[in-house]
């Protein structure tokens, strides 16, 4: 194992965070997290995502969410999108940097999130890369359910590399690795965090936790020392996806920067910024959220 001592962070809290709520969040909070985040240190940021606002109505406020994006040429931009119609609302938006797209890796579960198979998934990540790039943006891909599926079980590494490597040879500048219902082990982790950033060398690894059966930081950990350089979490803990059954929050911001700056690991976050964000998050969502650092006493304490 051997660690980078930086790793980016990326904040997905109000996207990832935010979708699977029932309460909806006003779009000023959303604007107001998006700073805090901001103010904590972050300089990527999934701030929507230009989805059926029918299917996931937390994101119906897409474009008035990038209306009052702050003009910051240090911050990148983040829209997750499914198709070019998203990827065309998302550009249209004029705030966008980079678009997220997303392919999934069994055809049950790619049905349920965007009503196409696997294979019809990566084409259309292929498809917006392609526009992206015409438009003189970036694109990143994520690989969801690359550790296991909701509904067909166990997922084949062999299936995710090809994935992968079919999406990196398509201009993709970064490939994500989604556990997507939180099943994901840090041997699993670490072997195909290894095989993927081989396959897809230079470009950047990716990953994305979630803390459903609590083993997301040790997956954090374990992909970092098998090389990602870029790890996703989301403030307070809040996330979940609509349509994979059971699939809970996200590994918190604040946990992810305390584990790794403790370790030293430089994340360029704020932890006491993060930490504040957390519990102003919790009065806006109405209950404790799942992060613990934002829960427990301060460590070290301040002379």
């Amino acid at each position: 194992m051997s660690i980078s001592d930086f790793i980016e962070f990326v904040e997905v809290g109000p996207r990832d965070g935010l979708q699977n709520e029932a309460v909806l969040v006003s779009t000023e909070n959303k604007l107001a997290l998006i700073n805090r985040a901001i103010d904590a240190g972050a300089r990527r940021i999934e701030v929507t995502s230009f989805v059926n606002p029918k299917r996931v109505p937390q994101m119906a406020d897409a474009e008035d969410v990038c209306a009052g994006l702050p003009d910051r040429n240090d911050v990148t931009f983040i829209g997750l999108v499914m198709n070019l119609r998203g990827a065309e609302r998302a550009i249209a938006s004029g705030k966008i940097d980079q678009l997220g797209a997303v392919s999934v890796a069994t055809d049950t579960f790619a049905m349920a999130n965007q009503g196409q198979s696997s294979n019809e998934s990566v084409e259309a990540a292929k498809a917006i890369i392609t526009l992206a790039q015409s438009e003189g943006r970036t694109a990143q891909c994520t690989i969801a359910a690359s550790f296991g599926c909701p509904f067909e079980g166990e997922v084949a590494d062999k299936r995710v590399i090809e994935m992968a490597v079919a999406i990196a040879e398509a201009g993709a500048v970064e490939i994500a690795l989604a556990d997507t219902i939180g099943v994901g082990n840090p041997a699993h982790v670490a072997r195909l965090v290894e095989h993927i950033r081989r396959e897809v060398n230079p470009l950047p690894v990716r990953v994305h936790f979630h803390n459903t059966r609590n083993t997301g930081l040790a997956n954090v950990w374990a992909a970092v020392g098998a090389g990602a350089s870029v790890v996703d979490a989301s403030l307070g803990g809040l996330g979940g996806c609509p349509f994979a059954p059971g699939a809970a929050g996200n590994v918190p911001s604040e946990d992810v920067v305390y584990m790794l700056e403790r370790a030293g690991v430089r994340t360029g976050m704020n932890l006491q910024s993060l930490i504040e964000a957390s519990n102003w998050l919790s009065e806006i969502m109405g209950r404790k959220l799942p992060g613990m650092v934002a829960q427990s006493p301060s460590f070290p304490k301040a002379a």
